[in-house]
């Protein structure tokens, strides 16, 4: 069966949220499925935010990918963030990833984005193979990523011209 993959638009967020429910359940992570539509909806409303392709083996949604933007000092420009990738069991092993990220990747240099950043679990074997057959490379190992929440899941973001 032949894979399509199309950048998604607001239709595609119902299809989304199941995409990304079962992609949590795998780790089981909860998902807040009100919070996942508003968070989908609000990056397909700003394409400088990034977007989003979703794969469909005929009429099946088999996957997506989430492309998140912002600028880097360290390369000078854009930097792209492989914030999601998932692919239903049913369709593995049959290129969807990988047609996933050549959207996604076709799209980076459309828009002269100078890096792109991947996070992916250590015990991901099959994960880190697809990110490293498209040049995804660890670049230091004195480097960890540290995180902190500013807002609770779900609340709108607000502009620059609050401060």
């Amino acid at each position: 069966m032949q894979t399509i993959i199309e950048r998604a638009g607001h239709a595609d967020i119902p299809a989304l949220v199941e995409l990304m429910s079962q992609f949590y359940a795998e780790s089981s992570y909860a998902l807040d499925r009100e919070w996942a539509a508003a968070s989908f909806a609000q990056l397909l409303e700003d394409e400088l935010r990034g977007a989003v392709w979703i794969a469909r083996c005929g009429t099946d949604p088999a996957g997506h990918v989430v492309l998140a933007l912002r600028h880097s000092m360290e390369f000078g420009g854009l930097a792209g963030v492989v914030d999601d990738l998932f692919v239903r069991p049913q369709f593995r092993r049959n290129g969807v990833g990988s047609a996933l990220l050549s959207a996604l990747f076709d799209a980076c240099r459309k828009l002269h984005v100078a890096a792109v950043h991947v996070e992916v679990a250590p015990g991901n074997v099959a994960a880190s193979a697809l990110y490293q057959a498209f040049g995804l490379r660890g670049h230091s190992t004195e480097r960890e990523t540290l995180t902190v929440q500013l807002r609770a899941a779900g609340r709108s973001t607000r502009s620059l011209d609050c401060i």
